[in-house]
């Protein structure tokens, strides 16, 4: 091993759809520094994330297997790493140094997961007792517990300019603490930098400056399939998540997705900071870089609002690679259909880099021709409980209450606005999917089985109800809170006394 091997610089959103990107076809959203950098590599156009939402989705990325692997397809905030070999500890046992900024989303919080260094900003989440760096950073500048004065949520659509300097937003902290330390690097090795991005996702604070730029631009408008039009035809799990949006009006909606892009351009902004960060250290040759999220965000499509489902805007990530400069295996500006997945980054970075992926890996490389003849998604094990099969052509979506299906042929309906499930002249192939989803189901999922066919559970009615702490809200940091037991994150729930 030696410190001639490339660099990897793995940057990852959170929220950030693939629908999210200017050369994706979104005319409204400014990403001029990813566009470009797409040109100068692969985009993956059918990339997904497997269980997306926050920590299933992180577990994958770092350890390369599935939710079934890893042991979480809920959200388990209190749940250890696999005892695997992470995709930090690959590259640091062929000689290389790891250093992460930014959300790792993980248990306990001060886990490196085989990072040499971490600079950590777990969103505010002292409860546990512990301090991120990012918090300890506002300290520093006289900003003590300062950070949640906005008064938004972290998991709700409200929004609000941020009200700090913008020095001292956390995106811009992140990105300034990952320059630093690619200018800290040990020149005798080579290279991997993870940088977690916490935004796109709420709380929607952007600079205002961010907002500026977006004062002329038309905002899209969200779409919507015929199938949810009517709210009392919706499968529980379904009903629940348009629920979410209840607390919106449509011009209310179409400003937060003008706040979310403006987080987006922010970080856009700031992978371009560190290119030219890079190009300036003359490392930008020798480095390669890929963009991706965690997961997506509905943002209005639908009639929903955040994730935790397998329609596109929610499941569907952007892939984006740029190699280092003159790698035969990565051509430069092509674009990519066939399905990958999110545990297929740490295979691919580490086969770039003539490292052998564990044998716990369950991901491919995205180099060469190997691929996915499907992708198999999975989120939940109660009433919310959803499931999806993504082939080459076709998405099948289950909601086990009510046993109740959805079929999306994607090459013909991108965008998923006609439910097919009900046509018999796809019956042939809602056949074939359902099979391809019963070969995958493991654990409480086979209680949805009788005979070999699935059958789910009674149908029921999802009632709203209000959420007394606004989804998770965060409040104020000075002096520090006790350590309390509550959950990293409430969902607003079916009301139970009607």
């Amino acid at each position: 091993m030696t410190k001639t091997q490339p660099n990897v610089l793995l940057i990852c959103a959170d929220h950030w759809a693939a629908e999210h990107l200017g050369f994706a076809g979104n005319p409204s959203i400014l990403t001029p520094g990813l566009n470009e950098i797409a040109s100068c590599g692969v985009r993956y156009t059918n990339a997904y994330s497997e269980c997306p939402v926050c920590i299933p989705a992180r577990r994958t990325l770092m350890t390369g297997q599935s939710p079934r692997s890893h042991g979480d397809r809920i959200f388990n905030d209190q749940l250890p790493m696999p005892e695997v070999t992470t995709l930090a500890q690959a590259f640091r046992d062929a000689g290389y140094q790891a250093d992460a900024v930014g959300k790792l989303h993980v248990h306990p919080q001060r886990d490196r997961i085989g990072f040499d260094s971490v600079l950590l900003d777990d969103e505010g989440r002292p409860q546990w007792g512990t301090i991120d760096d990012y918090d300890i950073y506002l300290g520093d500048q006289g900003l003590a517990g300062r950070q949640f004065d906005h008064g938004m949520s972290n998991n709700q659509y409200h929004w609000r300019p941020w009200h700090l300097a913008e020095e001292h937003h956390a995106t811009a902290w992140a990105g300034r603490n990952m320059a630093r330390v690619i200018k800290r690097r040990d020149p005798n090795k080579p290279a991997f930098w993870y940088l977690g991005f916490r935004h796109p996702h709420p709380p929607l604070v952007p600079p205002q400056s961010y907002m500026d730029l977006y004062d002329k631009v038309d905002i899209d408008d969200p779409y919507a399939g015929d199938w949810a039009s009517n709210p009392d035809n919706l499968p529980f799990a379904l009903s629940a998540l348009l629920s979410r949006t209840n607390l919106y009006s449509k011009p209310q909606l179409k400003e937060a997705k003008r706040a979310f892009y403006a987080l987006c351009t922010q970080i856009d902004h700031q992978i371009r900071y560190l290119i030219g960060t890079l190009r300036l250290e003359g490392l930008l040759d020798d480095t390669i870089i890929l963009f991706t999220s965690d997961h997506g965000d509905m943002l209005g499509n639908h009639n929903m609002v955040a994730k935790r489902n397998f329609y596109e805007s929610s499941t569907n990530i952007p892939m984006i690679m740029m190699p280092n400069k003159g790698n035969p295996r990565v051509p430069e500006g092509i674009v990519d259909d066939r399905l990958v997945s999110f545990a297929d980054v740490m295979p691919t970075l580490l086969d770039l880099c003539d490292i052998e992926a564990p044998d716990t890996v369950d991901g491919i490389s995205m180099i060469g021709d190997a691929g996915h003849d499907y992708i198999y998604g999975e989120c939940g094990e109660d009433d919310h409980a959803t499931r999806m099969v993504r082939n080459s052509q076709y998405k099948l979506i289950y909601y086990p209450v009510g046993n109740h299906f959805q079929l999306f042929d994607l090459q013909s309906d991108p965008r998923e606005l006609t439910d097919l499930s009900g046509d018999p002249a796809h019956g042939e192939t809602l056949n074939l999917l359902q099979a391809t989803l019963i070969s995958e189901l493991y654990g409480s999922d086979l209680n949805w089985l009788q005979d070999g066919k699935l059958v789910g559970y009674p149908d029921k009615v999802y009632r709203w109800a209000p959420h007394r702490s606004l989804n998770s809200q965060r409040g104020d940091g000075w002096p520090p809170s006790p350590k309390v037991e509550i959950p990293q994150i409430e969902w607003t729930m079916e009301r139970k006394n009607e």
